[in-house]
Parts: C-alpha cells; sequence; structure tokens
C-alpha cells in the first residue's frame, strides 16, 4: 500500500509543477492561471465528496469546493470589472491537464488510499499555490485591485494548508 502511494505521489503531483514555473505572467495570464488553479481544486473536492466515506477528508472536500468557488467568483468579477479577459497560457493549460490527470488517478483509488492520496495531494497543491502567491502571481500583478485580491484570498490558502496537514496527520 504504502508503495503503490509512494508511486503515485509524484504523479499526483503534476498539476503543481507549471506554478512553481511561471515566469513573469501578465495581468490577463494571471487570471487565467488563478482560475484554473481553483477549478482543479473545486474539481478534485468534488471527486472527494463523492468518494469519501471518512466525515474530517469530506468536510474537507466541502469546504474546499465552497471556498475556491468564492475566489473564483471573486476574480471573475474582478476581471470582468476591469474589462480583462484571461488569457490562457502555458501555466493555466497545464494546472487544468494536470488536474485531469490527477481526478483520473483518484478515480481509481478507495477508501484509506484515496482519503491519503487526496489529502496529500491538497496539503502539496496549497504549499505551491502559496509559494506562486508570494514569488509570482502578487509581485507581477500590475493592476491594483488584482495585486489586493490575490493577497486577500492568501490568508485562506494559509487556513486550508493547515488543515490539510492536520488531516494529514490523522491519516497516518
Amino acid at each position: 500500500m504504502k508503495t503503490m502511494l509512494a508511486q503515485l505521489l509524484p504523479l499526483l503531483l503534476l498539476p503543481l509543477m507549471p506554478l512553481a514555473h511561471a515566469a513573469n505572467p501578465n495581468d490577463a495570464q494571471i487570471a487565467a492561471i488563478v482560475v484554473a488553479a481553483n477549478t482543479v481544486d473545486i474539481d478534485a473536492g468534488k471527486l472527494a465528496e463523492s468518494k469519501t466515506r471518512n466525515k474530517d477528508v469530506r468536510a474537507f472536500a466541502q469546504r474546499m469546493v465552497a471556498d475556491h468557488s468564492g475566489v473564483n467568483k471573486q476574480a471573475v468579477a474582478l476581471v470582468k470589472k476591469l474589462h480583462v479577459t484571461p488569457e490562457a497560457n502555458d501555466t493555466s493549460k497545464s494546472l487544468t491537464q494536470g488536474g485531469e490527470t490527477t481526478r483520473d488517478r483518484l478515480k481509481g483509488m478507495s477508501g484509506h488510499d484515496f482519503d491519503k492520496a487526496y489529502v496529500d495531494n491538497e496539503v502539496s497543491y496549497h504549499e505551491t499555490v502559496l509559494d506562486a502567491l508570494d514569488k509570482t502571481l502578487i509581485p507581477n500583478a500590475s493592476n491594483a485591485e488584482l495585486k489586493a485580491l490575490l493577497a486577500k484570498v492568501r490568508p485562506a490558502f494559509v487556513a486550508h494548508l493547515e488543515h490539510a496537514k492536520h488531516i494529514q496527520a490523522e491519516l497516518k
């Protein structure tokens, strides 16, 4: 069981790689990255809601769906207000594809293996998103309102990470 998870974990983390390497995106690209990153987590949360029997994992997944849906609504409202069209880019496309790959792998799992893989992925995903917010997305946002939105949602990502780490420790 541990060997299977050890082999799957690098594959589950594939959607995280582009966030770590996004190079100086413009505001339209940042908007697309934000929407893609949130959508990946919403979709993973919906899958977890349907597959898990663990009440803590289910509650966490529900929180991810609700919170990331809220961030996407705020981001979409802001780009409409600013008349900015999110610009698909290598990072946003890779996030979307990686999210699909991760969900496909998680779909083949069940029980404790699923719960552990889902939560491990959430820990790594939120660590990477926070790193991208701090080092790439917030510093490169040129519009003050976009920069403020990214800074405003950052504490929620920190809270998600801490919550995921707590569940991760309980699942060991």
